[in-house]
């Protein structure tokens, strides 16, 4: 990450002969890729002039980037923006770095670890505690408790390995 910026996607490719960018998005915030959005690449402002999805990945046309040669050369780059601020984010989203660290605890009181990544899979990101994964959905995830830094999940038979 540069500064104060985090990476809300990844350039994997062009797309067409127009100079769009397939991106993969690193946010469940799709409104970061809307038409005239500002973005950060390579340190720069780009502005977003276009933004349509196409199976199920956006396809983002920026200010500058007119064909796909041009395009081709963004490939692997990130694209950045201003973090969220809480009052944009909506009830049970949180940021990848606040969850980073959290102690994680069982309902019934087990130390399973703490938060070591932030996973981003298609249906719903996935906490990585050591070897076990943990979808961030509420049957799994009980609580996070940002002030005391712990999240409490309720795990099936079988999630720690045993």
């Amino acid at each position: 990450m540069a500064g104060e910026f985090v990476r809300v996607g990844q350039i994997v490719g062009a797309f067409g002969l127009k100079g769009e960018l397939k991106v993969e998005p690193l946010t469940d915030a799709d409104d970061r890729f809307l038409a005239g959005t500002r973005l950060r690449l390579n340190g720069d402002w780009v502005t977003v002039k276009s933004m349509r999805m196409h199976k199920g990945r956006p396809l983002v046309k920026i200010d500058g980037i007119e064909d796909m040669t041009a395009a081709e050369k963004l490939r692997w780059q990130y694209l950045e923006a201003p973090p969220l601020t809480e009052a944009e984010m909506e009830e049970g989203e949180y940021l990848v770095e606040d969850l980073i660290g959290m102690k994680v605890i069982t309902v019934e009181g087990d130390d399973i670890g703490k938060v070591e990544d932030v996973l981003p899979y298609p249906a719903q990101d996935v906490l990585k505690v050591g070897d076990v994964l943990i979808p961030m959905v509420e049957e799994f995830v009980i609580e996070v408790d940002l002030e005391k830094e712990i999240i409490t999940v309720k795990l099936l038979p079988g999630m720690l390995g045993d």
